[in-house]
């Protein structure tokens, strides 16, 4: 269990996971026991114990996060809650996050990716995650409020990254820490979006995005959600929304960049749409990013190998018994994806990067890089399209260049490549668009 109080908390942000929990789950096995964050923990890092947490007995354990993280999102988010709440929220999440509401998005996601390659490239060296971070941002702006004043915009973008550096550091309200500056961010956010959903209202705007399925809902009582309640989900999605896939890009242009041959497959595969788009001079279709096989395989491969959501925590609401363990009520349970992604006797070679092993499905709960069950990521599809589409357009028109590569990492919290990749961007001029 490590040291008294800390418990091997240290271990856990410092160490390379894959090292950490390989090493505990050779000693004891696939259920182990540590304490981390102030909590004693299970840790699960079988298939069948992250399904039996997840799916099959999901009513005996609930989400849970630290309260100073829950208060700078917001209480009512999706994402903290179990049982009928839960799932009218998710219901109505998936609803504007479905293919059939996201393919409308394309072109306003295909202008923000050029726009943001242009901005890479303008920089003599540009830090690929920062730089997708504002991608990413981009692309959830989009699909919550779909058109956004600029002003909104620039000032929701400034405070949320204010909210999003206190997020991860030490809880205290002292004057001038992260933390305090980021819930008077939170707070300058809440009057935004109350500014923003006021417009709305009086001006009787019946858009189809996420705020508007938010505003026109109503329970079976005729209920309508609370304005906090609305603040919190939007703000919940756009931090769901933006490190992950952020970091999940800057992995494939690592990945890409460091397999030659991998790389020419994909430019392959993307110049064929290119040029059959008039060189470019076309938008992309909602049917050419449903086959891009080769592209398709980067990205899930990419998915297993970095495992941005490491982990899941969860926390046992009544004593369990699992496999012949007692898992004491109030104690955390986190199945542990990436132990199961890096797991051999799942994925044959598992530190090998191989986009061509997503031909044959994985076996079942061996692959959840957007977790399991009903607290699955509901914006799962329209993440793996803002990626198709940004990839579409970098190694069609951009050749770009690791500066200083190599293979170390850094957690922030989520793994992602030393100093976020330092790439030099240019224009690709034998494959440039004919203005």
């Amino acid at each position: 269990m490590g040291l008294p109080y800390f418990g091997e908390t240290l271990q856990f942000y410092s160490q390379d996971p894959n090292v950490l929990f390989a090493a505990k789950q050779k000693r004891y096995g696939d259920v182990f026991k540590t304490h981390i964050l102030g909590c004693p923990c299970v840790m699960l890092a079988s298939p069948e114990g992250a399904r039996f947490v997840l799916v099959t007995h999901a009513d005996l354990f609930k989400p849970t996060y630290p309260k100073s993280k829950e208060k700078l999102i917001g209480p009512s988010a999706l994402f903290f809650h179990q049982g009928q709440y839960h799932a009218q929220l998710r219901k109505l999440v998936q609803s504007s996050l479905s293919p059939e509401a996201i393919r409308k998005l394309i072109p306003d996601i295909e202008a923000t990716a050029i726009s943001s390659l242009e901005l890479c490239a303008k920089q003599r060296v540009a830090n690929t995650f920062e730089e997708m971070k504002k991608f990413s941002f981009e692309v959830g702006i989009l699909s919550i409020f779909s058109q956004l004043n600029s002003s909104y915009k620039t000032e929701l973008k400034k405070n949320y990254c204010i909210v999003d550096k206190g997020y991860n550091s030490f809880p205290t309200n002292l004057p001038g820490t992260a933390y305090q500056k980021a819930t008077r961010a939170r707070k300058r956010i809440t009057q935004i979006l109350s500014e923003i959903i006021r417009e709305r209202k009086e001006k009787k705007l019946l858009e189809k995005d996420l705020l508007g399925h938010l505003l026109d809902y109503k329970d079976g009582n005729g209920q309508s959600l609370t304005e906090d309640q609305i603040t919190d989900n939007i703000i919940g999605v756009l931090f769901a929304a933006r490190d992950t896939t952020a970091s999940v890009i800057t992995w494939i242009l690592k990945y890409l960049h460091d397999d030659h041959t991998l790389l020419e497959a994909v430019k392959n595969e993307q110049r064929m749409i290119f040029e059959s788009n008039n060189r470019g001079m076309l938008p992309l279709t909602w049917a050419q990013s449903r086959n891009m096989p080769i592209t398709s395989g980067v990205i899930l491969e990419s998915l297993r190998m970095a495992s941005i959501i490491s982990y899941t925590f969860r926390e046992a609401v009544v004593d369990v018994q699992y496999n012949g363990y007692l898992i004491p009520k109030g104690w955390k349970v986190m199945p542990l994806f990436r132990s199961i992604h890096h797991n051999p006797e799942f994925f044959a070679d598992p530190q090998k990067f191989n986009s061509s092993r997503f031909k044959v499905s994985p076996k079942p709960n061996t692959y959840m890089p957007f977790g399991n069950g009903v607290h699955a990521c509901p914006g799962n599809e329209l993440a793996k399209l803002e990626i198709l589409i940004l990839i579409h357009h970098l190694v069609t028109k951009y050749r770009w260049e690791v500066v200083e590569s190599n293979d170390a990492i850094q957690y922030c919290p989520f793994p992602v490549p030393l100093h976020g990749l330092p790439a030099k961007f240019r224009k690709d001029q034998g494959h440039e668009v004919l203005k």
